[in-house]
């Protein structure tokens, strides 16, 4: 009576079956590809590999088919063929390395097979047969084999040539392909050592299996290293870009704060006057009261929504009920005019600047806007000027224009070197964001003499602005910047923000 096994259940069976054909098209997906990624950029890693790998190679062939013809008794012909498949690996590895793992491996079967072959065959055996004379010279008879001094189943060279291949094979394709080339590795010579094997011979599998593993190691390190380094730099962009869209949005949300107060005091106005209007009349309709009166309800309307957007921009956390502790200014401060420009160059003279001021034309009436805009340009060049010219003098000029105001605001040369900067690095973007509100130019180079000189015109009766500061969905959130408004890399004493 025939005793029979447990049979594994169909669900089970056919679990097998498809966990192995994952594992085999995985394996196919893998290293049965052309695709790898390019050599890392680097120079050494660019020019002088394959000068050496060329070299290495031509040592390899040269050795691999001395050392198989002579050692390992194969045919001289056919040891060069299986030396040129394992050499061309090496050569073919610096572009197609998985197809040149492929051809090392096959380079290293053949060998292997050819040697063994000699191995199991024993001495050869002289064709003639007839008895030859005690004074007779011997007849020579070519007797190879490969002795117990033959390494196997790798040969030096061809070990030598595989951890080529495997370097440049880790170097450029994801780390699980060069996992799984070396697995195959160590399987192939696991079955040709430990379940083939052949007569006498100098193993050479834990030697190759070590040495292999730690080429791969090193190679999947560096490129670790190298993708890492990629992504820095990619995140260095995109922190850049994501800096350089908040320091707009926040200039433009400071210049809608600024303007709230102008644009209140005019709705403040309108508002009155219409309540006014009506006792200035003897006996007016009713049809005027009544435009009046919905001129005036308008004009409260949007006094309470300009409060309501103020409370969210001078708050930096627009829930909170107040604005934050020791801010820059008290929330209803009124905003500055040109009035008070001569108490801001007093404040810089105070914190060790010397600044000159003069004016030039008829001084005339502005919009507030204008004056507001010249006032924060004055303050943020002169700002500049403190942190990033040490020792320079500066000088303020107003010139007064039919059709506006020039503001010039310049500096000497620095007599030493400035401190290391503390700003966001973008001055000139809220003075280009202030001008460009009121439809002005703006300009910023540097003089002749080593100084820097900052000069804006703003007109008087600018249409208005090609955007609107305060609407989300205006501005474009992507500045682009010229190279005067870059940050603290560049020698210009006047290109960063200061607030």
């Amino acid at each position: 009576m025939s005793r029979v096994g447990p049979v594994k259940p169909r669900g089970e069976q056919k679990w097998v079956r498809d966990r192995g054909r994952r594992v085999l098209r995985v394996l196919r997906d893998d290293l049965w590809t052309w695709r790898a990624d390019p050599l890392p950029p680097s120079v050494w890693l660019r020019r002088l590999p394959h000068g050496i790998v060329c070299l290495a190679a031509l040592g390899v062939l040269v050795g691999d088919a001395a050392q198989l013809r002579e050692n390992g008794g194969v045919e001289p012909g056919f040891a060069f063929v299986i030396a040129l498949a394992e050499a061309g690996a090496m050569v073919l590895a610096l572009w197609r390395p998985v197809a040149a793992w492929w051809l090392s491996m096959a380079g290293m079967l053949v060998g292997a097979v050819a040697v063994r072959a000699h191995m199991v065959a024993g001495p050869a055996v002289p064709a003639h047969t007839d008895p030859v004379p005690a004074h007779a010279d011997p007849v020579p008879t070519e007797v190879v084999q490969a002795g117990p001094e033959f390494t196997w189943p790798w040969t030096a060279a061809g070990l030598i040539a595989h951890l080529f291949v495997l370097l440049l094979l880790a170097l450029r394709v994801r780390t699980r392909v060069s996992g799984e080339a070396l697995a195959l590795t160590a399987f192939v010579t696991y079955l040709l050592q430990g379940v083939v094997g052949a007569p006498a011979y100098l193993p050479t599998d834990q030697l190759a299996l070590i040495l292999f593993t730690v080429v791969v190691v090193l190679g999947m390190a560096l490129r670790g290293r190298r993708e890492a380094r990629s992504q820095l730099a990619r995140q260095t962009s995109l922190t850049a870009e994501e800096r350089a869209r908040r320091t707009l949005l926040e200039e433009r949300s400071r210049i809608a704060r600024e303007l709230h107060d102008v644009v209140a005091h005019h709705m403040s106005v309108i508002s009155i006057q219409a309540q006014v209007a009506p006792h200035l009349v003897a006996d007016p309709p009713d049809e005027l009261k009544e435009n009046l009166d919905g001129i005036r309800q308008n004009a409260l309307e949007a006094l309470t929504e300009l409060r309501r957007v103020l409370g969210v921009l001078r708050s930096e956390h627009p829930d909170a009920p107040a604005a934050p502790e020791g801010g820059d200014a008290a929330p209803h401060a009124p905003q500055p005019t040109l009035d008070r420009l001569d108490a801001l160059v007093e404040n810089t003279r105070a914190a060790g600047l010397t600044v000159t001021t003069g004016t030039s034309g008829t001084r005339r009436p502005l919009p507030p806007g204008v004056e507001l805009s010249a006032y924060r340009i004055v303050q943020e060049a002169l700002s500049n000027v403190l942190r990033h010219a040490p020792g320079a003098d500066a000088g303020v000029h107003l010139t007064h224009l039919p059709t506006g105001l020039r503001v010039e605001v310049s500096n000497t040369r620095p007599t030493r070197a400035p401190g290391p900067s503390q700003g966001a690095g973008h001055g000139l973007l809220g003075m280009r964001e202030r001008v460009a509100m009121l439809d002005g130019s703006l300009t910023a180079d540097p003089l002749p003499d080593g100084g820097y000189q900052v000069a804006a015109f703003l007109p008087a009766d600018a249409a208005g602005p090609p955007h609107h500061p305060g609407h989300a969905s205006a501005p474009d959130p992507t500045p682009t910047l010229t190279p005067d408004s870059d940050s603290d890399s560049g020698p210009n004493p006047t290109e960063d923000d200061t607030r």
